[in-house]
């Protein structure tokens, strides 16, 4: 009987423990369940919360940019309630509008015609420059409640915003004239709040006009009159590029005191020979008088030494081969030097020539943040929106975008620019009220008849008091900086202080 009894209660343990593991399984099973359920619904969770997320990025970041596009059809819905607003110059002139005819039709209106073309933009055949980059803005109206609702009750479209750009109209009409009859571009910035003053290229054409010649406009490849050579256009920068090279040096040496170089005329490396303009020897020279005098001898010495790494860091340090924080349509500037470059490409990269190419916003860019201690500053356009009555909608505030070199390494590369005008390649830009600093080019090409032509290059900055602006200017096949861009940045000069 106590064996029976025994066996009884070891059944019951045996049962009982059998019970509890089966429950442990079942707990441990449905726990796996739970969180498997667990991660589906945070899975979905996270799913919808970026969803609200990417629709409020989406309407208040992204809003303006898509309704702007070209290619949005809500833009007709805009037209149909909206009579676009007026581009405005920051000292008050009107450089476009629309005019309202008598059978209710509409016609832009460009009251200098082909004078603020690229910039400006036009409004048929889809936008450009300022029209598409303002679209939002202009076909927006923020006049009065009851002046809309009055409006709308008599089935009246409503008066759009005005945009007041940044270009100051006597600066661009000076820039327009003295570029005269040459192809290329000139871009004039304030350095120290980013804004554009100017941006002129040619060859140009007339925005009002630009629905009839459209078909002679778009198949005219030896004009290329579309082009906005100011922020699309891709050159050889030539001697301007020694900016670089000498930001270069002088990140890898601390200094550029101590050096000096006997230029006899020329330097040959590896059977390459890089010649001085005009085979000129300039002796004896230290880094300011080679930089000043503009030495290809020197530079390319120097190029070779500095080597492909220390070329190239400090190159895209000044945003080559980046994306520039230009908020209208542009070319990235390039710089190539391949895997194994020789000394022949070294030398010719460091003096501005090889695979370089760059447009001229981005040098106005460069030069601009060398006159503000290092710091580039957002480029814009846009002053500020200002409804039919005058009232401000919205403000462009002045933005830093990056530190490009340090403030002592500005102040170097001021000084040389400096010297650049008081003794080297841009000295008739001396003896004025104003102080000057620059860097001229001259870029060599083959032209469509396989002659070697130069391109006219100047960059560079001037100041008088608290006012301070920003120049980079090319004349294409022109011939030396010297001759052709530095008197048309002259001009410019002259007009803004005087």
């Amino acid at each position: 009987m106590k064996n029976l009894k025994s066996r009884k209660k070891k059944e019951e343990k045996r049962l009982l423990k059998e019970e509890k593991a089966l429950e442990k399984k079942e707990l441990k099973a449905k726990k796996a369940r739970n969180r498997e359920y667990a991660i589906v619904s945070y899975f979905f969770v996270c799913i919808f919360i970026s969803l609200i997320g990417y629709m409020v990025y989406f309407q208040v970041v992204k809003r303006e940019g898509v309704i702007s596009s070209p290619y949005n059809t809500r833009q007709d819905q805009f037209e149909d309630r909206v009579v676009r607003g007026s581009i405005l110059s920051s000292d008050g002139q009107t450089l476009a509008y629309t005019q309202v005819n008598d059978d209710g039709s509409e016609t832009r209106v460009y009251p200098y015609s082909n004078v603020f073309a690229h910039v400006v933009g036009y409004d048929a055949n889809g936008k450009n420059g300022l029209e598409s980059l303002a679209n939002f803005q202009l076909m927006t109206s923020h006049d009065g409640y009851l002046s809309q609702a009055a409006n709308e009750l008599k089935s009246e479209k409503n008066l759009g915003d005005n945009v007041v750009s940044t270009l100051n109209a006597s600066l661009q009409q000076t820039a327009y004239n003295a570029l005269g009859d040459n192809r290329g571009a000139v871009v004039v910035m304030d350095p120290r709040t980013g804004a554009v003053l100017a941006s002129v290229s040619k060859p140009d054409f007339n925005p009002n006009t630009v629905a009839q010649d459209w078909d002679y406009l778009v198949s005219d490849n030896s004009n290329s009159s579309l082009l906005n050579r100011a922020t699309q256009g891709a050159y050889p920068p030539g001697s301007t590029f020694k900016i670089v090279t000498a930001l270069a040096y002088l990140k890898a040496h601390g200094s550029i005191d101590g050096y000096y170089y006997n230029c006899d005329g020329s330097i040959t490396m590896d059977d390459h020979t890089i010649t001085c303009y005009d085979g000129e020897v300039h002796g004896e020279e230290d880094f300011t008088t080679a930089f000043a005098e503009s030495c290809n001898s020197a530079f390319a010495s120097i190029g070779v030494d500095l080597g492909k790494s220390k070329l190239t860091q400090t190159a895209e340090s000044l945003l080559f081969n980046s994306k520039l924080p230009v908020p209208i349509e542009y070319n990235k500037s390039r710089f190539d030097l391949g895997e194994h470059p020789g000394n022949p490409l070294l030398m010719q990269t460091s003096i501005g020539q090889g695979n370089t190419l760059v447009s001229p916003m981005h040098m106005a860019m460069i030069v601009s943040a060398i006159a503000n201690d290092g710091v580039l500053m957002k480029p814009y356009y846009v002053d500020h929106v200002e409804n039919v009555n005058g009232d401000v909608v919205k403000s462009t505030k002045p933005a830093e975008y990056k530190q490009l070199m340090e403030s002592s390494e500005a102040r170097v590369m001021q000084n040389l620019m400096e010297e650049v005008v008081n003794r080297g390649t841009a000295s008739s830009l001396s003896g004025e009220n104003y102080s000057a600093a620059g860097k001229t080019g001259s870029a060599e090409y083959y032209g469509a008849d396989g002659d070697i032509k130069t391109h006219s290059w100047f960059v560079g900055y001037s100041t008088m008091g608290d006012a301070q602006i920003a120049i980079a200017v090319i004349a294409e096949g022109a011939g030396t900086g010297s001759s052709v861009a530095v008197p048309i940045a002259h001009e410019v000069f002259n007009e803004f202080y005087y």
